[in-house]
């Protein structure tokens, strides 16, 4: 499949979904990608999971060790 042909059914989909697709919290974005990077440990896609994992850590909430409850903006790391 073509990497538009790919996009255009992420997009079908996303559109039957509820809210298009957009997880409700952080906590629901860092579930879903635990879930998927199981998904594809359990399946032998060493590639997929390195990438899952990135964007794991990228989700992941960092406070900033100088006023303790601040957050660091992800791109900033």
């Amino acid at each position: 499949m073509e990497t538009a042909d790919s996009f255009k059914f992420a997009q079908a989909v996303a559109r039957g979904r509820t809210r298009g697709g957009r997880p409700a919290s952080r906590e629901a974005v860092l579930a879903r990608l635990l879930s998927k990077r199981a998904a594809a440990h359990r399946a032998g896609m060493g590639t997929l999971e390195r990438f899952l994992r990135l964007q794991i850590v990228w989700s992941l909430p960092i406070q900033n060790p100088d006023s303790g409850a601040a957050e660091v903006d992800p791109q900033d790391r």
